[in-house]
């Protein structure tokens, strides 16, 4: 998603935006509608799969692979899965507890049972490989999460046996968000550092919650850090300065994108008013089973057509850097949110993956969404879980330093 020119006096200046632009958003549907982005894909994916980018070295990856299988397209299980963690019986108490909804769906009950009872095998028998990857300090709170979910799948098992879709529903919900609790005691901090050309810039070394109130309703998104510190840091600093309240969505397209950041004046993006200069964000890619992501290029640029962000554009409520046609790295302030096109995002293919980064998901008040069209507004922004995990740059060392004390686990 390139930049979109806020006003009338900017049309001027579109055709140098816009990487994905109306017309060749219309485009690439007719390919797809005729097949042709299928042979496209085919292609790729077989014969151009022998280029290798070597992130190299010895670094252990951070786990954060998602199942096999059908595309997951919720953003709240991508966060979590996007978790870097390594403890495989969590894992799977959590793909075992995804995997209800889908059963859900077609009444699959004896599925349900099944993946219930899978869950409490893992529970009962595995505690001690769960809080294996829980610090010392933690293991309190991790104890107390899984004696939780043990009583919840009570519940749901209850639930499941006398075939009530509503609650199965409603306590599956609550379970993984226990789940979620858990996996994030397990995080130990960030995985990789920032690279130091980028240390002049915000960066976010964990997560935070931002909540997004509009003239049509209120949001919550949850912005990972783990995964996209730069992209992630730019944004939340632009949060707290307050930089989008008022501003205007400018552009609105029914089932592809919310677009929305440009400040009033001549200027597309942030202009820091300790430099004056415009603040230049770079592309940012995490890919899944990488140590680190890969900075200033596409994923095709380097030859990794078959590999999978960490942070899909696969969620309706995506959040994703905008940024000029032909600049990687000229993203600063506009922003979209991604409204899923089904044409655009079939089921593990995407063509924002790789090209555009996603910093983040809309958890809560996602169908406020659609409602909106241009010329609406963000009302204001706030931070309001995890800001001591914004660091920001020194003017005097170079280097990034933390806002606040960080003061607890969460984020």
């Amino acid at each position: 998603m390139g930049l979109l020119p806020r006003a009338d006096v900017k049309r001027r200046q579109a055709d140098k935006f816009m990487d994905v632009s109306k017309s060749r958003t219309n485009l690439w549907q007719r390919w797809l509608k005729t097949g042709i982005l299928a042979v496209l894909l085919f292609t790729l994916s077989i014969g151009l799969d022998a280029a290798w980018w070597n992130f190299g070295g010895s670094k252990k990856p951070q786990q954060t692979l998602l199942p096999s299988g059908d595309a997951i397209t919720d953003g709240k299980a991508l966060l979590r899965y996007a978790l870097p963690i390594d403890n495989q019986p969590v894992r799977e108490m959590q793909a075992n507890l995804e995997s209800i909804s889908t059963a859900l769906r077609g009444k699959h009950w004896s599925d349900i049972t099944r993946n219930i009872t899978k869950v409490q095998t893992t529970s009962n028998q595995r505690p001690t490989q769960l809080l294996s990857s829980v610090p010392t300090e933690c293991k309190p709170q991790a104890e107390s999460i899984i004696a939780q979910i043990s009583s919840g799948l009570t519940s749901l098992r209850e639930a499941a046996e006398v075939e009530d879709k509503e609650q199965v529903q409603t306590v599956r919900d609550e379970l993984l968000e226990l789940v979620g609790q858990l996996e994030q005691l397990m995080v130990r901090g960030m995985t990789f550092e920032v690279p130091s050309e980028y240390s002049n810039l915000p960066q976010l070394l964990g997560r935070a919650t931002v909540a997004i109130e509009t003239n049509k309703g209120k949001m919550t998104a949850v912005l990972d850090g783990y995964s996209a510190p730069v992209t992630a840091g730019n944004f939340m600093d632009l949060v707290q300065r307050g930089f989008y309240d008022g501003l205007e969505f400018t552009r609105v397209e029914k089932q592809y994108v919310a677009q929305v950041g440009s400040p009033p004046g001549p200027e597309d993006g942030f202009i820091d008013p300790d430099t004056g200069e415009y603040r230049a964000i770079p592309l940012e890619i995490l890919v899944q089973g990488e140590p680190e992501p890969i900075y200033g290029t596409t994923l095709e640029e380097v030859g990794m057509y078959r590999e999978h962000p960490v942070l899909p554009f696969a969620a309706y409520g995506t959040l994703g850097m905008a940024r000029p046609d032909e600049d990687l790295n000229g993203g600063s302030s506009q922003f979209f949110f991604f409204l899923f096109e089904t044409d655009l995002t079939p089921p593990g293919v995407n063509l924002l993956d790789g090209r555009y980064a996603a910093f983040g998901y809309v958890t809560e008040g996602k169908d406020v969404l659609g409602k909106l069209t241009q010329g609406d507004v963000i009302e204001s922004a706030k931070v309001i879980e995890g800001a001591s995990n914004l660091v920001q740059p020194s003017m005097y060392s170079g280097r990034a330093t933390r806002t606040t004390p960080r003061t607890s686990k969460k984020g």
